[in-house]
Formats: C-alpha cells, structure tokens, sequence
C-alpha cells in the first residue's frame, strides 16, 4: 500500500525531474542559438593526411576515429573555419629527406587546393583574417592552411614565402624532434640550439614580414621565450593546452602563458587525451599506446606505407578502447578556465588537433562543438566571452599579424 507520504515523495521528484528536463532544454537553445551566431574557428586538424590517401573525401560524412573533420560535419557542428594542417614528421637532416618533405608538403597543398576546386559550392579558401566573415554569409566553410613542423624549409628561407603564396598562414616551428628552426619540447636528445637557432631567427623575421602567424606549439620552453622576444607580432599555440592543468611537456606553463598574453598572443586548447588529463598510467590501454608511440618515434622513417597504414590502423583500435577512460569536455573546459583566471578570456581559444590525435569522450567530431558551447554556458561564460574563445581572439590575433607585415625585412 503506497502511503500519503510516498505519493507526495513521488510526485514532488518527478516535478523536480520535469523542472531539472525543461531547464536543461532552456539550456541547450540558448548553446545552440550562441553558436549558431558566433564565427567558429578550429586553428588545427590533420585532415590533410587522410586527403591525400586513395578514397578519403570531406566531402561525405565519416566516421570517427578514423576520421573526425569533413565538410558535412563541419557544418552540422557549426564550425565555419578550420585551419587544414600541412604535416610532416621530423626526419634526420637528410638531402634525401629534406627533398621528400619539400614534395610531400606540396602534395598536401596540392591536395587541400584541390579539394577546394571540387568542392566549391561548399567551401573556399580563406587567406585574410577578414576573409572568414564574408565566407560565413555565403554558408561555406573557409580553409585556412597551416603548416605544422617548418623541416620543408629545409634551410632555404625563400621558402617561407613559397608557402606564403600557397596559402600557408602560419607555420609551427618544430614537431617532435628538434629541427634547424628550433628545439623540440619532446625531443630526449639534449637541447641542439639551446631555443631558436640562427636560421630560426631569419624564419621568423621572414614570417613577420609577411604577415604568418608563429606557431609556438611542440616547441620546447627555451624556444618559446626565444620566439616571444624575437617576433614584432603576437605568436599563436594553435593547439596546447595548460600544463598546470595536466603535466605534459607539450602543454605550456603559466608563466609562458603570461608572457604569451603579454605579447597579445592566443593559446588555443588542443583536445588530445594525455594533453587534457593527466592519463591513469596503470591501464592496459596506456601501456599500449606508450609501446605503439615507441614504435612510431623508433622506426618511422625506416617504415613502409603498408607498415605506417598498420600502425595507424592499430592506434585508432586502441584509442577507441575503454572510452570511459577518456577525458570529456568539462576537462577540457578547465583549461579554458584556469587560462581565464590567469591573463583573462582574450587570450584562449580551441585548437582541436582532430585527425592528429584529438577526441574526447563526448567531443569526437567536429559535429561535437556544440558540446563545448554548452558546457561553457552551463559555467557562467557570456555570450562576448564565448564568441571570444571560438574565433574572435584567434582574428584579433591574425589581423594584428597582418598589420605588422612588411615592415621589416631580414
């Protein structure tokens, strides 16, 4: 027999249940009419290493984790800008090698390019920091080109105004490994510049003139406050996140992040697992991604095609193993959180490095922004802040960039 005080009990829970739905979808229309109005952009994705693969295309939608940006995606998560990263790993400073990533650099390009003449009822190539909000009218989406790791410079500045005429928009220093720009963040070899080397300097110089942003991401902490005092324009991280949040080498220090503040720079969150929380190191699934890293960092350049595909094949299998495991958007939104208490909402964006390693538990895709505006509402931020932290210090950035071009030359 149900009493007067368990009916009253139940019925008072399902009001509670009904107010706590309705206030959540109250929620929700506000997120999506917030994103829907603010011009969205994701400063790095690796999607060019799929497109030049036979039978990719951003054109269909796929899946992840093979494959998390597309253009139908792209649309379906609001995002109007993504800057398309030309890739490629660091190698030894081979003439060889050095012919090899100059060629598969322009064959990105020549991908992205591509892509953009097939596709241009969808999409179009942005160059300006301006270019975006006219794009956004048309219902496109705009291709920015980045360029992660400068080893197709291959010690030739002429190059960084090559890649300029490309399209390319910034350039990230280094990757991995130290190169003849700078030293690397994840190199366990000892410092080879001790920061920027004298070449490092005449490319940066070289990309102020023209007006590409400089990327501070996979940098190592020296090489940073190198570039801070060397460049006349702010610097981007175009995809790190905040080391006093998750200790990891690639993530930057409070102290770089003031000083990136202070130059009137951005630091862009990455969504990449190790970079967003700090992983439990006793899983089955760490120690095996630690050994297929190891296996990737050891023998890469001495690696077949069919080899690179398998392993690649391999860590998609293990990523998507025990999802619970993965960090989620409220983690990441604490990066965004503590960067806003240190040097205030101008200087922090997103930067999801989707097709490169990005992916959260409940942001796989870039069909999954949304989640992030969300949360970022669900926080307290303003509209002004949100619209700030999707794109609009990003473009504060680029066009200051741009206003520094051609007043100097090396």
């Amino acid at each position: 027999m149900i009493t007067k005080a368990l009916t009253v009990l139940l019925i008072s829970g399902s009001l509670m249940s009904f107010a706590s739905d309705k206030n959540q979808l109250k929620l929700q229309k506000k997120a999506n009419r917030i994103h829907e109005k603010c011009l969205t952009i994701d400063t790095h994705c690796d999607t060019p290493m799929l497109m030049i693969k036979p039978g990719f295309s951003v054109r269909v939608e796929n899946k992840a984790p093979h494959s998390r940006v597309d253009l139908p995606r792209m649309k379906k998560g609001g995002l109007d800008a993504s800057f398309f990263a030309v890739f490629t790993a660091q190698k030894p400073r081979t003439e060889e090698n050095y012919k090899q990533n100059y060629a598969l650099a322009h064959q990105m390009l020549d991908s992205i390019h591509s892509m953009l003449k097939h596709n241009s009822d969808l999409a179009t190539l942005a160059l300006k920091a301006d270019d975006l909000a006219r794009i956004e009218k048309t219902g496109k989406r705009a291709i920015y080109i980045g360029m992660e790791n400068g080893f197709p410079l291959a010690k030739d500045i002429s190059r960084v105004e090559e890649f300029y005429k490309q399209g390319v928009r910034y350039i990230t220093l280094c990757h991995s490994y130290h190169n003849d720009i700078c030293d690397s963040s994840s190199d366990s070899k000892p410092a080879e510049h001790n920061g920027v080397s004298d070449f490092g300097k005449q490319v940066i110089a070289e990309m102020n003139r023209l007006g590409m942003m400089v990327d501070v991401s996979h940098i190592s902490d020296k090489s940073f406050f190198d570039v801070i005092a060397l460049s006349k324009a702010p610097v981007i991280a175009s995809h790190s996140s905040v080391r006093a949040v998750a200790k990891h080498n690639r993530n930057m220090t409070d102290e770089m992040i003031k000083k990136l503040a202070e130059k009137g720079g951005v630091i862009q969150i990455c969504l990449l697992d190790e970079y967003i929380k700090e992983p439990d190191t006793t899983t089955v699934k760490f120690q095996r991604m630690k050994q297929i890293h190891k296996r990737y960092k050891e023998a890469t350049d001495k690696m077949t095609d069919i080899e690179k595909e398998n392993l690649f094949k391999e860590w998609d299998e293990v990523q998507a193993m025990n999802p619970e495991l993965m960090p989620t958007v409220k983690d990441m939104v604490d990066h965004i959180d503590h960067v806003k208490k240190l040097v205030g909402i101008d200087y922090v964006g997103i930067g999801s490095d989707f097709d490169g390693g990005g992916g959260l538990r409940d942001c796989a895709d870039v069909s999954q922004f949304p989640n992030i505006t969300m949360e970022l509402l669900r926080r307290g931020y303003t509209e002004t802040e949100i619209r700030k932290i999707w794109g609009g210090n990003l473009l504060r950035v680029f066009r200051e960039v741009e206003k520094c071009a051609g007043k100097g030359k090396i």
